[in-house]
């Protein structure tokens, strides 16, 4: 537990251990906070009828997060939902006894049929985890970015990004997330195609109620670059309102459009690939919309390679903006 003076001192101010002291208090005043096993706990919020369920590690919350708060209780406390916060100390997958054993307890407990709606998120290592106990939620809404399907080395030996899990089971309890959607109304695998080993893992999540959605661009971190672009709170909000599909994602994901991290991105994939012509048509899309000096300077030395080629862009036009 934090003491009186902690409890006066900012959250980011706080060691590792007082900050989940002051998380365990903000648990016992909105519900409950439970350590499972030793790098595992539960923030649970009781605040309305739909419930955020949400996989984050601590330094993730602590890193992202302005308040040092989880983002799932943030954004469901000021939505007035009910919100439920696995945490991780570390990059875990989740897989521990302990956490198999609070999900089992939820089940029996009948604790997810106490809510009109059930909403699980995550993102990478956590996506996995979103999409593997959402098993214990029949009916469930499941958003997972670039999420793994297993480690197992049997099935995912291609993937070496994560040789430290190599002697964790993804065999046992909860283990192959793809076989654990089947019983959600609805899930939403969301990665870049360019990716290779994210786009190999998205492809075993394919099931009839499961929607791959595509992100080009997002690049190796996708849930960032859902932070930059300012939607992934409002996905997660309509997904709690009942009205996220993937019309309303597209409809979100033009705002990539003006974020300088896609822009950068999209611009170095055509640089490698060598396409001068596209690339300077793409940076000058970008000098209309966001006038960045980076990409106008690009676009003077493309025009220069082009002009030396012979190549001729088309006349320049006004970008048409989003009303």
């Amino acid at each position: 537990m934090t003491t009186i003076e902690d409890r006066h001192r900012p959250m980011e101010a706080l060691s590792d251990a007082d900050w989940q002291g002051r998380i365990e208090e903000i648990g016992e005043e909105a519900g409950y906070f439970e350590p499972l096993g030793a790098s595992h706990c539960a923030l649970f919020s009781d605040a309305g009828p739909v419930l955020l369920v949400t996989f984050e590690t601590r330094a993730q919350i602590r890193r992202r997060n302005e308040d040092h708060l989880p983002s799932g209780f943030t954004l469901a406390q000021a939505e007035g939902h009910s919100s439920l916060t696995l945490i991780a100390d570390r990059e875990t997958w989740f897989r521990d006894p302990a956490v198999y054993a609070y999900f089992d307890r939820l089940v029996d407990e009948a604790f997810f049929a106490d809510f009109d709606r059930v909403v699980f998120y995550g993102s990478g290592p956590c996506g996995y985890a979103a999409a593997a106990f959402s098993v214990a939620a029949p009916g469930a809404i499941v958003i997972a970015a670039q999420p793994q399907a297993t480690l197992e080395a049997r099935l995912a030996g291609w993937d070496d990004r994560f040789r430290f899990m190599r002697r964790t089971s993804f065999t046992d309890r909860y283990g192959f997330a793809p076989d654990m959607i089947d019983g959600a109304e609805a899930a939403y695998i969301l990665y870049d195609p360019h990716v290779a080993l994210d786009a190999m893992h998205a492809a075993l999540y394919a099931r009839p109620n499961v929607m791959l959605l595509p992100c080009p661009h997002a690049g190796r971190a996708v849930e960032r670059m859902f932070v930059e672009m300012g939607i992934l709170e409002e996905l997660l909000r309509s997904a709690c309102a009942g009205s996220f599909d993937a019309a309303r994602f597209w409809r979100l994901y033009r705002a990539r459009r003006d974020t300088p991290r896609y822009l950068r991105t999209l611009l170095a994939r055509l640089a490698e690939a060598d396409r001068p012509y596209l690339e300077a048509l793409a940076c000058r899309t970008m000098v209309t919309r966001i006038n960045g000096p980076r990409f106008r300077a690009r676009l003077s030395q493309l025009e220069e390679e082009l002009e030396a080629r012979e190549i001729s862009l088309p006349p320049m036009r006004a970008e048409p903006r989003e009303g």
